[in-house]
């Protein structure tokens, strides 16, 4: 991968940790923009990758907002016009969303506006008791969250709430945040978190690639309609079944025990033993 100037990576295992640094305070100025434009695309290429995690070199910010003095330099002659295709900042977004390996994000402080976007788009956030706050301030400034924000956040926490974030303009602490789901977890420190994340993500990258893709697709299309979900969930799980992984894992899983009391009873622990040894 090309060097970056407001990321650092590392890789260990199928997991690439992308740590986030553009001092003061993390604000998503054009530098850090193109940054996460370009990690992503080249992520969602690389297939030694099953899991990335995104986090922050600077333990209260994760990612301010998008640059403002920016945003005033966009063109604001002329009426609005609709566009045909995703803008380049929403391509990013759905990038994280969609692409076939799992995006975690660590976020140790705060999130706002385009960041906040980005991380809602990421597949789990986890957060810090006392110190993770999201805040969309785009409505005091006269503008809307247009980085995914306004149809991002009510499949997260529902209408009602999206309305109070983004109309409310207010931070919102760790534990509303977990309380509506927009976290999957707080935990009382940044290494508890930290720890918590990096286990998680170890754990899913011993997974089949081809079966995390494919399962992070298929609960993608829970915002299909019901039928057209189902059927897609189908033809998805036939599409594992064909998979080196899924034969290997299966009949390794019953060597070590499935469907026995001991085994089942276990079942977490257990299914640490269904992949190939490294």
């Amino acid at each position: 991968m090309s060097e970056y100037q407001t990321l650092s990576l590392s890789h260990d295992r199928g997991v690439c940790h992308v740590t986030i640094s553009n001092p003061p305070v993390n604000v998503m100025t054009a530098e850090l923009y193109q940054d996460l434009v370009a990690v992503t695309e080249a992520l969602e290429m690389d297939d030694t990758i099953k899991v990335v995690v995104f986090q922050s070199a600077d333990p209260d910010f994760f990612i301010a907002h998008f640059d403002v003095s920016l945003i005033l330099t966009f063109p604001a002659d002329g009426p609005a016009e609709k566009a045909t295709k995703l803008s380049p900042f929403h391509e990013m977004c759905e990038r994280v969303r969609t692409m076939p390996k799992a995006t975690i994000v660590k976020m140790a402080g705060r999130a706002g506006g385009g960041g906040n976007e980005f991380a809602a788009s990421c597949d789990m956030r986890f957060g810090v008791k006392g110190k993770t706050i999201i805040n969309q301030m785009e409505v005091p400034l006269g503008i809307l969250p247009g980085g995914s924000g306004t149809q991002r956040l009510p499949r997260l926490v529902g209408r009602g709430r999206a309305m109070e974030i983004c109309l409310g303009g207010d931070d919102i602490d760790a534990q509303t945040c977990e309380a509506w789901g927009y976290l999957n977890r707080t935990f009382s420190s940044v290494e508890e978190m930290s720890d918590f994340v990096d286990a998680l993500a170890a754990r899913i990258a011993s997974w089949p690639a081809e079966a995390i893709a494919l399962c992070k697709a298929s609960i993608n299309n829970a915002e299909l309609p019901i039928m057209e979900g189902l059927l897609e969930e189908a033809y998805l799980f036939q599409q594992t079944l064909r998979t080196e992984g899924a034969q290997t894992n299966m009949r390794r899983a019953m060597a070590a025990g499935l469907q026995t009391r001991e085994g089942e009873s276990r079942m977490g622990q257990l299914a640490l033993e269904f992949p190939e040894p490294n």
